[in-house]
């Protein structure tokens, strides 16, 4: 173990100090599409039942009428965040009639690129931009791959516990610059090592043959009607053949918050040349926010992303500016299509673990070597994590991933143990040695299981994901709610709808000008 991180334990590990690690906060929020009984993209609109899109903090669409998004708030117990999740899912399943929520990542059978409905908010400006937004998205990477789903976590460590580390450590500074600089140090750990969570959680090995829409790709057949690669973790995160040049070159520096807002405001003012040639409008109608490498700082497509609630109006990027970072956001997990959440207990208190080792350990800056190596490792393990012998890149020597994981999680150890010393009981330790198993033995993860079940059932992909549909359709249906949190569900659903209702109709000013001060406002921040 690192000094660094010995002793920033030890001062942890105090008495006075040890309830801090109750505080950590986790939110989640997962994505999934809605289908038919068939299991195809349901073409209806976003059920009025469950509220508005645009003002629903609990329940909202992504990318897709059909691809919804549920929300729970930040709470200190992740099972008190899973609690919250699970009763999203019963209300939103007393709502969907015959339709079902897809339990994988990848997506269902989709639909001619043309006839998959882009989400809709309404009216009001807002409601616009968002449209406007996915229009664009629609223009520069197709529909297709914006149907595909995730699980978002989000952690954060107590507020309390910086000004603790800084007064021990010589950092010169004010708190929140001293937040923010260990944050950005989370962040690059998180990229040396988040190839351990997608070996450890990667759960889409397989696809629709259908999904790649006839482009040239290096899947095998695996039947008829499903690609898949034999190692792979997770092809989600793979490229696919899904390459953004504007993109390409942006490569947000994680070495200071600075110079990671500085990258990602050039993006959002920077003209790209092809953007251009199309323009915002065909027709007179509105076709992309601007032509630049990215519309919004959201676009940029990332496994982690450091983040600070939003007042409203403010960009993402104008919060992270005026008042630091806040929390992670962890972008990178697969829906495991075996759980009816798509996450569990044990996954989140390993996640735990694994944050806490990313923030207190130490974190050298990214040189241009050590930022490629964290990409080709994270890309070997998505495409071939499970291959025999299968070797990554550390410090300029090759490593079996093996040997190389079972490190990692014996040096996760005494953080899980801090963990469970904080709340009690020996959860922490217990995920922990449920991933050293997988480890040991890859027939245990959830990508080797997919492919087994499948193999087992002689089902393809999608006979395999909707077969899983109908049976978490019927957990969550089996056991409904109770009254009381049924109609505050329902209650919030009007309400947004409301809410909806008076933005619209209040709403001052032309859109066409919305969007230019809206653009303007990513303009006027200097670092």
């Amino acid at each position: 173990m690192s000094e660094l991180l010995n002793r920033r334990l030890a001062l942890l590990g105090e008495r006075a100090n040890l309830s801090l690690l109750e505080q950590c906060l986790h939110g989640i929020e997962r994505e999934c599409l809605r289908v038919t009984g068939e299991g195809r993209l349901a073409q209806t609109p976003h059920p009025e039942e469950l509220g508005s899109a645009l003002t629903n903090e609990q329940i909202t669409t992504d990318y897709s009428e059909s691809l919804l998004e549920f929300i729970t708030p930040a709470l200190p117990d992740p099972a008190d965040t899973l609690a919250s999740l699970d009763s999203i899912h019963r209300f939103a399943y007393s709502k969907l009639g015959n339709e079902y929520l897809w339990s994988p990542s990848m997506p269902c059978p989709l639909p001619a690129e043309e006839d998959i409905p882009i989400a809709y908010y309404g009216t009001s400006n807002i409601g616009q931009l968002k449209y406007v937004y996915r229009k664009g998205l629609a223009l520069r990477y197709g529909k297709t791959m914006q149907c595909i789903a995730g699980i978002h976590y989000n952690f954060s460590l107590p507020e309390k516990l910086w000004p603790l580390l800084k007064a021990a450590e010589d950092f010169v500074g004010t708190d929140r610059d001293y937040q923010s600089s260990a944050y950005i140090a989370l962040i690059r750990n998180f990229r040396r090592y988040s190839w351990l969570l997608m070996y450890l959680f990667g759960a889409s090995p397989a696809l629709d043959a259908g999904f790649l829409r006839g482009r040239s790709h290096q899947l095998e057949q695996l039947d008829p009607d499903t690609l898949y690669l034999p190692y792979a973790t997770s092809l989600r995160m793979s490229d696919l053949g899904y390459q953004s040049n504007a993109q390409a070159g942006l490569t947000p520096c994680y070495n200071d918050l600075a110079s990671y807002t500085d990258s990602l405001r050039k993006a959002v003012a920077t003209p790209y040349a092809p953007y251009v040639e199309i323009g915002t409008h065909q027709d007179g109608e509105w076709v992309q926010l601007n032509t630049n490498i990215l519309q919004i700082e959201n676009e940029y497509y990332s496994n982690i992303r450091p983040k600070r609630v939003t007042y409203t109006g403010e960009r993402p990027i104008q919060a992270l500016v005026a008042r630091g970072i806040q929390y992670v956001e962890v972008r990178c997990l697969d829906i495991n299509p075996f759980l009816p959440m798509g996450i569990d207990l044990p996954e989140s208190r390993f996640l735990d673990a694994f944050l806490l080792y990313c923030a207190l350990n130490d974190s050298p800056l990214l040189t241009n070597t050590s930022c490629g190596n964290a990409t080709s490792n994270f890309l070997s393990v998505v495409k071939e994590g499970r291959r025999p012998g299968l070797q990554l890149q550390r410090d300029g020597h090759p490593v079996d991933l093996k040997e190389w994981a079972s490190e990692l999680l014996e040096k996760l150890a005494p953080l899980a143990a801090m963990l469970d010393q904080s709340h009690g009981g020996d959860a922490h330790s217990k995920a922990l040695d449920a991933q050293l198993a997988k480890v040991k033995d890859p027939s245990l993860t959830p990508s080797a299981q997919v492919l087994a079940a499948m193999a087992e059932h002689k089902e393809s992909f999608s006979q395999f994901s909707l077969r899983q549909s109908r049976a978490h359709a019927e957990f969550f249906r089996s056991e409904p709610l109770n009254g009381d949190d049924q109609a505050k569900f329902e209650a919030r659903a009007r309400s947004s709808l409301a809410e909806q209702v008076e933005q619209e109709q209040n709403e001052v000013g032309d859109f066409d000008v919305f969007v230019g001060s809206y653009q303007a406002s990513i303009l006027a921040i200097s670092n």
